[in-house]
C-alpha cells in the first residue's frame, strides 16, 4: 500500500512537471520564437548533448522558476543591477580589444537587461555545477568551484567599492590571471591575426578574397546583398554570406558574415570579418520588472546589446554597431580571430577550476559595478553597493544559500533533462518528415 502511495505522488509529480515543460516549451519556442518543427529540432538536437547544454538552451525556465525563488539577498526593485542575463561557464572567452590586448571576459550579451545581480551569480552557479558533473567531478568539487566563484564575486566588490580598484578600466590578460585562462591567452598571442580570414575565406584568380562555401556559410542573393551593403556604408564590403550552425539559442534568428576592408580594427589589419547578428527580446524581460528608463534608451534590441556590451567592457570592439532591417533588429561587431573559450580538455588538475572559477567570479563582479553610474545615465547608484549592502554581515549565510540553490536545482535540471528528451521524441513522432532527415535525438 504504502509504495503505491509513493509511486501515485511520484508520477503526479513528473506529470505536472511535464506539463510545465511542454507549456514553456511550445509558448517560447513556437508562439514567441516563431520557430519551425525543423528548427526546434535543430535546436533539441543541440540540448540533448547534455544536461548543461540543456541549460544553456533553456533560458526561459530557468527564469520560469528562479523567478518564483525568494530571496533576501535579492536587491530592490527599483535598485536593478545591469545583468548579463545568460551567466554561465561557456559565456566566458578570450577576444581582442581595440587596443590589440587579448583579454579574457564574458563574451555574450544576447541577453542583457536589468534585474537583481542574483539571476546572473545563480545562473553561473548552476552551470558550474553541471559543467563539473560533465567532467566527472563530485558534488563536493561542484560545491567548492561555486564556492570560489562567489568568494572572488564578494571580494572584487569590496575592492571597487574601496576604491582598490577600477570597474571602469580593470582587465584580466595573462599578467593577472593563471591556470587554464591564462594557459589560453598565452597561446593566443601567437595566434596570427589572419587566421580566421584564411579559414573561412580565398583569394580568386581575380585576385579578390571571397568566403568559402561550406555547410555552415551560405552564399546569398543579389538583393539582400545590397540591402546589407547599404547598412554599413563605412565600410567597403567585399562578400557577404549567411552564417547557420551556431549557438543553440540563437536558432532562427539570422546571422551573416561581411567580409569588410577596414582600417578600424586594431591592427590596422586591411581584410576583417564582421558579423550581423539578429536579436529579439532579451529572455529575462519577460519575467523580471519592467525598467522605464532602461527601455527609453535601449528599445532597439541591437542597441540593448550593443549598449550592454559597452557598459560591460572597457575598450570593447570598436565595430559594434545596430541596424534594422525588414522590421528585425541586429547589432554588428567583429567576428575576432582571438576568440577562444577554455575547454575541458585545458584542465589539468582539480586546483584549475577553482582557478578558473575564482577569475570569472572577480569578472562577474567588474560587470555588475562598472554597468551602472559609472557609465550610464539610467543609473543614479553604484551597484556594488547596492549588492553588498545586502550581503555584508551575512556572508556566509549568503554563499551556503547560493550553493544550496545551486546544487538543489542542479537535481532539478538532470532530472527535467530526462523529461526533456521523452518530450523531444514525441515532438519527432508528430513531425516524421522533419525527424526522417537527421538522427534521432537521444539522451547521452
Amino acid at each position: 500500500m504504502a509504495q503505491n502511495l509513493f509511486e501515485t505522488v511520484q508520477n503526479t509529480r513528473i506529470s505536472l512537471r511535464q506539463q510545465q515543460l511542454h507549456m514553456i516549451f511550445e509558448q517560447f519556442d513556437r508562439q514567441t520564437m516563431h520557430l519551425t518543427a525543423a528548427q526546434r529540432i535543430e535546436k533539441y538536437k543541440k540540448m540533448a548533448d547534455s544536461p548543461f547544454r540543456y541549460f544553456r538552451g533553456s533560458a526561459y525556465l530557468y527564469y520560469y522558476d528562479t523567478t518564483n525563488f525568494p530571496s533576501a539577498f535579492h536587491t530592490p526593485e527599483e535598485r536593478p543591477t545591469w545583468i548579463m542575463g545568460d551567466m554561465h561557464m561557456d559565456n566566458f572567452g578570450a577576444f581582442q580589444n581595440e587596443n590589440g590586448d587579448i583579454v579574457y571576459d564574458v563574451n555574450d550579451f544576447d541577453e542583457g537587461y536589468v534585474g537583481s545581480y542574483l539571476y546572473d551569480i545563480l545562473r553561473m552557479s548552476i552551470s558550474i555545477a553541471l559543467y563539473l558533473e560533465e567532467q566527472l567531478l563530485d558534488e563536493s568539487a561542484q560545491q567548492q568551484a561555486i564556492e570560489h566563484f562567489l568568494q572572488a564575486y564578494l571580494k572584487q566588490l569590496k575592492r571597487f567599492q574601496a576604491k582598490k580598484d577600477d570597474a571602469l578600466s580593470l582587465v584580466f590578460t595573462q599578467e593577472n590571471t593563471k591556470g587554464p585562462i591564462k594557459r589560453v591567452l598565452k597561446k593566443l598571442e601567437k595566434r596570427q591575426r589572419t587566421e580566421l580570414i584564411d579559414d573561412i575565406t580565398e583569394i580568386q584568380e581575380n585576385g579578390e578574397r571571397v568566403f568559402i562555401w561550406s555547410d555552415e556559410i551560405h552564399p546569398i542573393d543579389n538583393a539582400l546583398f545590397e540591402k546589407i551593403t547599404a547598412l554599413v556604408p563605412n565600410y567597403h564590403v567585399k562578400d557577404i554570406a549567411i552564417k547557420h550552425g551556431s549557438g543553440t539559442a540563437s536558432i532562427g534568428l539570422d546571422r551573416f558574415y561581411l567580409l569588410v576592408d577596414s582600417h578600424k580594427d586594431a591592427l590596422n589589419g586591411k581584410d576583417l570579418v564582421l558579423e550581423m547578428k539578429e536579436v529579439r527580446l532579451a529572455i529575462p524581460a519577460y519575467f523580471l520588472p519592467y525598467h522605464t528608463p532602461f527601455w527609453s534608451q535601449y528599445e532597439h534590441q541591437g542597441a540593448r546589446v550593443v549598449g550592454t556590451q559597452k557598459a560591460m567592457h572597457h575598450l570593447q570592439d570598436p565595430h559594434l554597431a545596430y541596424v534594422t532591417m525588414d522590421d528585425k533588429d541586429y547589432y554588428i561587431r567583429e567576428r575576432s580571430p582571438y576568440k577562444r573559450k577554455v575547454k575541458p580538455k585545458n584542465y589539468r588538475s582539480l586546483e584549475d577550476y577553482y582557478t578558473t572559477t575564482e577569475i570569472m567570479g572577480k569578472i562577474a563582479a567588474k560587470i555588475h559595478a562598472r554597468a551602472d553610474l559609472d557609465y550610464s545615465t539610467i543609473f543614479t547608484y553604484h551597484s556594488e553597493d547596492e549588492i553588498l549592502k545586502q550581503v555584508r554581515g551575512h556572508e556566509e549565510i549568503f554563499l551556503e544559500a547560493i550553493v544550496l540553490q545551486a546544487m538543489r536545482y542542479k537535481h532539478i535540471v538532470n532530472a527535467d533533462y530526462k523529461l526533456f528528451i521523452d518530450y523531444v521524441q514525441q515532438f519527432e513522432a508528430l513531425h516524421p518528415d522533419v525527424s526522417d532527415e537527421q538522427q534521432p535525438i537521444v539522451a547521452k
